[in-house]
């Protein structure tokens, strides 16, 4: 962001490296990682899926270039049957099989895991043993910050929040970072955000979207606010339309349970794309305190056109996933990989909307989001409007000018500007891009956005966590559509595994002139 990152205080960017291996801690080269305060740190659901894949690893990689201090301590809890070595034993296993690290360092690890404890406890259980981990935690001369993590399925986050106050494991200090979704609805997450809230004040509670992490996405504020060239721009009168696209090769995976009961719209547009959407359209902020960058999306989300039963066939599109091949690959269907009879969750939705508000009235917003689509990617595509008046006849069409954001899997930007095409034998239009890519302009490989977020915490720093009231914002705005479709009875779609989407999304685009961006 326009601040100097806090992770890093270094040299030249040149000079920036992680310090992974055989380094000493800090000792990255040329290149100084800011330490942050001493902390213990409680993952709920240690043994699940994200804090194998995620969590852990983040953490290593922040202990290898030294902000971790050596008194911090990383205790895990889950109902699993593990002592402390056989904890250790499970992330490093994790570690390997998730990372593919080829410059791991087994002292590293071994002096990383000493910081790692684990206590089994059922919190489903009515007489779930909090004092276990009550044992586990410093005491309260200690000067340690306590953060429980719940990575768990939101409808235990309030009964976990409790069982933390009813044993005073819940200090006046501590902090809750809690995972998406945060409930299914508006009603739910009200629920769980009134319980979560009569244990922890609002400003100890972290409300975790990792694409808020990524280095892309927090350059949207650098780019729009840092540079005079697009600012002026950045509305109506000079940009067309803009696409939010976050497509994904895989399917449910291990997680049909859950998502046959959510579908894309809960799963990831009213998180991820909202998110995105806000970044991409909010005014400037005063600053980038917390408060003020959170006052202006909740602006855009209350701006939102709501979609209604009368509006909900012509602006959104839902559709499932039927075998193919993707990549090369032949896959299941839907219902296969959810290893059910029939289903009517959508795997796909897409979405055409406005801000209602002076900056953006008429421009279109089309989202997108799918699984088992032609490959991985997330993109934002700013969509100029063409020149008012073409100097050049029949002998060439300029294309209008595109800005495109890419956030996976190759972070950058592209800025598609009109050149003469060289050459002799009449005059030739070209459309090349400015090209910024992180991986070949910055060789050094920077936090991820778990490492980030996590360390965020421990400082303190809520910028990049949602509040209360931008939840219950965007769970109100997608509570209309699914309200909408179940009036309106509308049907799920079908399409191919391997392409993106079923033609119904882009006949809705092909309304108003305009066609979803191709992959570069």
């Amino acid at each position: 962001m326009a601040e100097r990152d806090p992770d890093i205080d270094a040299v030249s960017g040149a000079e920036r490296r992680t310090g992974h291996s055989a380094q000493s801690q800090g000792e990255a080269k040329g290149s100084q990682f800011v330490p942050v305060a001493p902390f213990e740190l409680v993952v709920f659901g240690a043994t699940g899926d994200l804090s194998r894949r995620k969590l852990l690893p983040s953490l290593y990689h922040r202990w290898c270039d030294g902000q971790i201090p050596a008194n911090s301590r990383i205790i895990g809890v889950s109902r699993s049957k593990l002592d402390r070595d056989g904890f250790r034993k499970l992330a490093e296993e994790s570690y390997h099989e998730f990372e593919k690290d080829p410059d791991f360092d087994a002292a590293s690890w071994k002096a990383f895991a000493e910081r790692l404890d684990y206590v089994s406890i059922d919190v489903t259980a009515k007489d779930a043993d909090w004092a276990s981990l009550g044992k586990a935690l410093s005491g309260p001369d200690e000067a340690l910050i306590r953060i429980f993590y719940l990575a768990m399925p939101p409808r235990l986050f309030v009964d976990i929040c409790e069982g933390l106050e009813r044993s005073g494991l819940a200090t006046d200090t501590s902090r809750v970072v809690l995972e998406k979704p945060l409930g299914k609805d508006f009603a739910s997450a009200y629920q769980i955000n009134e319980g979560v809230g009569r244990v922890f004040d609002e400003d100890r509670i972290y409300r975790i979207d990792h694409y808020l992490g990524k280095e892309t996405v927090q350059n949207l504020l650098v780019l729009r606010f840092g540079n005079v060239l697009l600012e002026p721009l950045w509305n109506r009168d000079a940009i067309d339309h803009i696409e939010i696209t976050v497509a994904e090769s895989i399917g449910v995976g291990g997680r049909g349970s859950y998502y046959d009961t959510s579908g894309a719209l809960r799963d990831m547009v009213q998180n991820h794309l909202l998110q995105l959407l806000c970044l991409s359209t909010m005014e400037a902020p005063a600053s980038l305190d917390a408060d003020a960058l959170r006052t202006e999306k909740i602006k855009v989300l209350r701006a939102l056109k709501p979609i209604t039963p009368e509006t909900v066939e012509a602006n959104t599109v839902r559709a499932q996933y039927v075998r193919g091949t993707v990549g090369g690959e032949s896959v299941p269907d839907y219902l296969s990989d959810v290893d059910v009879d029939a289903s009517t969750t959508e795997t796909f939705v897409a979405i055409r909307t406005e801000i209602q508000n002076w900056r953006w009235a008429g421009v279109p917003i089309y989202i997108r989001s799918g699984k088992r689509m032609a490959q991985r990617r997330s993109e934002i595509v700013i969509q100029f409007k063409n020149i008012p008046h073409s100097i050049f006849g029949d002998v060439a069409t300029p294309r209008p000018n595109k800005l495109v954001i890419r956030l996976q899997p190759d972070e950058g930007m592209k800025l598609y500007m009109e050149i003469k095409e060289p050459g002799a034998g009449g005059l030739r239009l070209k459309t090349l891009p400015l090209n910024l890519s992180y991986s070949e302009n910055f060789t050094a490989r920077y936090p991820d956005a778990y490492e980030r977020l996590l360390l965020d915490v421990v400082r303190g720093n809520l910028s990049l966590f949602m509040q209360r009231d931008e939840v219950e914002a965007a769970w109100r705005w997608v509570d209309g559509i699914i309200d909408a479709w179940e009036e309106t009875d509308q049907r799920v779609s079908l399409y191919t595994a391997g392409i993106d989407g079923p033609n119904a999304a882009h006949a809705m685009l092909n309304e108003l002139g305009h066609r979803w961006s191709e992959v570069d």
